[in-house]
């Protein structure tokens, strides 16, 4: 293997520029030309492609995004677009391909190998962490202390003005990013797509905690299980209780990436190029119990990823 290529894709997160220097100097130092893809699959069906090298990444640990740019590609989808894609990555002598990215990155990572059998290795970088294949992907740990230094000055607020804040936090449809932040951030409840709630329940957790002399309450909800302004509204209306909402929104894809999500990030970078010139193709790189595995693409795309049962019974035993 000469020559590989990598991209990212999907949603930023922080680490996905550690990734990219680990493919790109890892490539070099097994003697391979690394071409950068830029703008994600778009950029593969465009032919938008650069030549790196150990300079092209220097300085970048520790920035957040992607200097490879992100973009949706409703054309890679199209059999012409995908075509073209193909075409590109052969045109240009690429041997194989890292993709750095989540869910949806690594289902068009997947056709690659099926339908064009193409050698590529993904790397798990999402900061949802609903990777299958990978405990922690690239940006996690990032997100939630970044969503973390918020809602402790949330408390602050709360508790000097006896108000109930809702926090919304990103997450996709799964509860990852809310379960950690909820117990690193002693949240008083934390709601989340994979287990069902009612308004009614919230609520009772509220008056209880007042008939306990108990003021004010931060209850941290997953973007997928609803909407916190909404929410608080609702709570508000039932309780009588000033209440607040805060979304925090993209603001946890952004920043400067943990220390890590920097190291995660170099190891799996390293280790797709490794792979990939060992000739395992079609699969995704990620950590399992402390060690780096490798998980097919197919499993990867098609099955869901559960959350920790212990995490779950742990945020209503401190919550009550």
């Amino acid at each position: 293997m000469k020559r590989i290529a990598v991209l990212t894709s999907g949603g930023d997160s922080p680490g996905m520029n550690a990734a990219i220097r680990a493919v790109v100097r890892t490539g070099i130092s097994e003697g391979m030309e690394v071409i950068g893809i830029r703008r994600g699959y778009q950029g593969l069906v465009e032919g938008n492609f650069i030549l790196m090298d150990t300079g092209s990444v220097s300085g970048i640990i520790n920035q957040g995004g992607t200097i490879l740019h992100s973009a949706r590609s409703l054309e890679f989808k199209t059999p012409e677009g995908f075509a073209r894609a193909v075409d590109n990555l052969h045109q240009a002598g690429i041997d194989g391909l890292v993709v750095i990215g989540g869910n949806g990155s690594q289902r068009g990572n997947y056709e690659l190998h099926r339908q064009a059998d193409f050698p590529v290795v993904g790397v798990a970088s999402t900061i949802d962490n609903d990777l299958y294949g990978s405990d922690y992907t690239i940006g996690f740990d990032t997100a939630v202390n970044t969503a973390l230094e918020s809602i402790d000055r949330l408390r602050d607020t709360a508790t000097s003005h006896d108000r109930i804040f809702i926090i919304e936090v990103m997450g996709r449809s799964r509860g990852f990013v809310a379960l950690h932040v909820g117990i690193a951030g002693g949240a008083e409840a934390v709601l989340i797509p994979e287990l069902p709630w009612t308004l009614e329940e919230v609520v009772d957790v509220i008056q209880r905690g007042y008939r306990r002399g108990k003021k004010s309450y931060l209850i941290v909800v997953a973007e997928g299980a609803a909407h916190g302004i909404q929410l608080a509204e609702q709570v508000e209306a039932a309780t009588g209780y000033e209440t607040r909402a805060t979304v925090l929104g993209h603001v946890q894809r952004g920043g400067s990436p943990s220390a890590a999500d920097r190291v995660l990030a170099s190891q799996l970078g390293a280790y797709a190029v490794r792979f990939l010139k060992s000739g395992e193709r079609g699969v995704l790189v990620g950590e399992q119990n402390e060690c780096i595995v490798t998980t097919p693409l197919e499993e990867v795309w098609s099955k869901d990823k559960p959350l920790d049962p212990e995490m779950i019974e742990l945020v209503k035993v401190l919550g009550a």
